[in-house]
């Protein structure tokens, strides 16, 4: 019986790949044979993450999710170059203002949030899924946040990219599951990762205050769920939100 975690012989995308969750989930995949492709809007990441994993020049690549035309276009790059993705992953993020109320935030902060969370994510599923369509396989997992479940106050443009992300993926895995095509969000609570470094304290207590296990995740935790759901393994689960929360979310 084959190993249906394995990833030998798939090409695997992992956007937002530099560090954090992302990094994290590089790590996972090589050593479960994937040929990563690592996308990040951070060169120097790359590069360090390219010596970390010894990762190919081909390997690696620059990507502002941001940017509608940018994500056509690589992705079109990777295709023509590898003939085939197998699975995309995309932790790409930001946390946008926190500790805010909503009458004062501009719509520049907000919308720019959203581009990175919600339009990103989007452009990207519109991008592999006609390439998985011809496979008649593939794994698509964005990574949502608690905050997209719960809400978390000060936080308005973030709760709204990640609560739009699970409404979305909710409708397209309704629209590709007969064709050998999962989509699935992993909704973790606060994790220890970079982007978190600049959340202000009292935000951070009031999120780690409601997780049962009473710490912060590690990337490497949620990093395992990613994995399960990129692989042939999430084989009859689509258009879920698995939870990496600590017992915040049970539902």
């Amino acid at each position: 019986m084959s190993d249906k975690s394995s990833f030998h012989g798939q090409v695997v995308m992992v956007v937002g790949a530099g560090n954090g969750i992302g990094r994290a989930t590089i790590g996972l995949l090589k050593g479960r044979g994937a040929r990563v492709i690592a996308l990040d809007m951070n060169s120097e990441a790359l590069s360090a993450l390219q010596n970390e994993f010894s990762l190919g020049v081909d390997q690696v690549k620059v990507l502002d999710v941001s940017d509608e035309a940018a994500i056509v276009k690589t992705i079109a790059e990777i295709n023509n170059a590898e003939g085939r993705i197998d699975a995309l992953v995309n932790s790409a993020g930001m946390t946008g203002p926190t500790n805010r109320p909503i009458n004062t935030i501009s719509w520049v902060e907000f919308e720019k949030t959203l581009r990175v969370n919600l339009f990103g994510a989007i452009w990207l599923t519109q991008n592999v899924i006609p390439i998985m369509q011809k496979q008649k396989y593939g794994r698509i997992v964005h990574v949502s946040s608690i905050a997209g479940k719960e809400g978390n106050p000060g936080m308005a443009p973030y709760n709204t990219s990640k609560a739009g992300m699970i409404g979305f993926i909710k409708g397209v895995a309704k629209e590709v599951a007969p064709e050998g095509i999962t989509i699935n969000a992993v909704a973790p609570a606060v994790i220890r990762t970079p982007m978190n470094a600049d959340t202000s304290d009292e935000t951070l207590k009031y999120m780690i205050a409601r997780i049962p296990m009473g710490r912060v995740g590690e990337a490497e935790e949620v990093a395992e769920t990613i994995c399960f759901a990129a692989s042939k393994a999430c084989s009859f689960t689509t258009g879920f939100t698995f939870d990496t929360s600590g017992g915040r979310a049970t539902y």
